[in-house]
């Protein structure tokens, strides 16, 4: 039975969302998982998609799976790239990970308008500027 599973609280790992400025002065987005926990996390996986509604329709991204494999402490995974054009979903990461022999996940969900370049801010950790989600 499903309450019968513990289900640990997850600490210390993020989904952030950078912006880049390429040479071409274009707009480079990101998707990154963050280890801020001081040992590494293993069989890292992440599930993305996007949902909500565009004009009088619902609207759908297909459903992507990542193997990121090991994030070591205090680094992060590049995901995927991700296009501007779906800001105005829902935009959900479902983070799955090993810290020995016990399991981890935690949904993150970026809400519509929310991923921004008014909601950038810099993140030392990763020396980047993005949102970040916790």
């Amino acid at each position: 039975m499903k309450k019968d599973i513990h289900f640990p609280e997850v600490k210390g790992v993020k989904v952030v969302i950078t912006c880049k400025t390429n040479e071409l002065a274009q707009d480079q987005w990101d998707v990154y998982v963050l280890n801020e926990n001081p040992f590494d996390i293993e069989n890292v996986i992440v599930v993305s998609q996007g949902y909500g509604e565009k004009g009088e329709g619902q609207q759908r991204t297909s459903v992507l799976r990542q193997l990121l494999g090991q994030v070591p402490a205090g680094t992060a995974a590049l995901v995927e790239p991700i296009n501007p054009e779906l800001f105005h979903l829902f935009n959900e990461f479902w983070v799955s990970y090993y810290v020995g022999k016990e399991i981890y996940d935690k949904k993150f969900i970026f809400v519509p308008e929310t991923i921004t370049k008014e909601n950038l801010r810099y993140l030392p950790q990763i020396d980047l500027n993005g949102v970040l989600h916790e």
